[in-house]
């Protein structure tokens, strides 16, 4: 079978792809299965399935004092993954992070993806806690995207953590990175997080999915960069529907991304929810022809929060 790098590589026409999250812990898997009833129609070529790290939360006890307890909001990336290439027969890539995970169970997570039949992956360093910004990361876990490329790599040649030999996986693992066009947080400028994606894709990774973007300049600058500094892999436009108008702010502080003055402007003239998703749909679909435009063939959406805006972006433009 095909790695979605291969598909990537192979695509002659405008091709569709997106990412959801597992369910809450408690959940059903049905609302996941719903998102790609929803979105089925325009033949993904892949669905990424996000990966979460344990959170801590501190809850009131009887006593009047805070009790801390470690949670897992979001488990079961690798059975979601396993449950939709069952159910559907779409390519699914799983994101294995460094964040949150020591290297034996980022081992023994590859290893179940291994017997599932399982072999595309989105390799990622993951959201830090708060209490790991501001102290190093176990010895035990994966500091950096490049030391989980290298652990992938190692065990694609039959070399296991404890020094065990074994021999190669008959089907290696193929992968790809995250890009971001305005750079990522921690990074001291774009030259600097072009130098690093530089080095992963020397590593192996095979294509790069971006953050997303409202700005479409700023991914064909981000790529000229990219370019110049010896990055020839696909790179792929990550883009979402805005839906609610406290995203005006919102994505802006958790993602690190600008919105251009003229969409901020449309949406603040909304008044409600309902409002901003018309815009949100337009936003969206002018970036996506645009991309189209210029070249782009495979455009990747961010479904959270925005499944039925996706669907109509992609009517109109698939």
């Amino acid at each position: 079978m095909a790695t979605a790098a291969q598909l990537i590589r192979d695509l002659n026409k405008p091709a569709f792809s997106f990412e959801l999250l597992p369910p809450l812990k408690g959940n059903s898997i049905k609302r996941v299965f719903n998102t790609i009833d929803t979105l089925k129609e325009f033949n993904p070529i892949y669905i990424n399935i996000t990966s979460h790290r344990d959170e801590v939360v501190f809850k009131n006890t009887e006593k009047g004092l805070f009790e801390r307890k470690v949670i897992r909001k979001r488990p079961g990336t690798v059975a979601v993954a396993a449950s939709i290439q069952h159910q559907y027969g779409i390519k699914v890539i799983p994101h294995i992070i460094c964040s949150g995970f020591t290297r034996s169970e980022t081992e023994y997570a590859l290893m179940d993806l291994n017997f599932l039949g399982i072999h595309d992956l989105l390799l990622l360093r993951g959201d830090n806690s708060q209490k790991e910004r501001f102290n190093q990361t176990s010895e035990e876990s994966n500091s950096y995207a490049i030391d989980l490329i290298h652990q992938v790599n190692d065990l694609n040649q039959g070399k296991f953590l404890d020094s065990t030999i074994a021999e190669a996986f008959d089907t290696p693992f193929s992968f790809g990175v995250a890009g971001y066009p305005e750079k990522h947080e921690e990074a001291p400028n774009l030259d600097s997080d072009i130098y690093w994606l530089k080095k992963k894709v020397d590593a192996g990774a095979e294509y790069v999915i971006t953050q997303m973007f409202f700005d479409n300049q700023r991914y064909y600058d981000f790529v000229k960069k990219a370019r110049e500094a010896g990055i020839n892999v696909p790179i792929i436009p990550g883009l979402k529907p805005v839906t609610l108008l406290n995203q005006l702010t919102i994505l802006p502080k958790i993602f690190h991304v600008d919105i251009p003055e003229a969409f901020a402007r449309e949406i603040r003239g909304c008044k409600t929810d309902a409002d901003v998703v018309k815009v949100g749909i337009d936003w969206c679909t002018y970036q996506a022809k645009d991309l189209l435009a210029n070249g782009v063939n495979l455009i990747h959406f961010y479904t959270m929060m925005a499944t039925q805006s996706v669907k109509e972006v992609a009517q109109r433009i698939y």
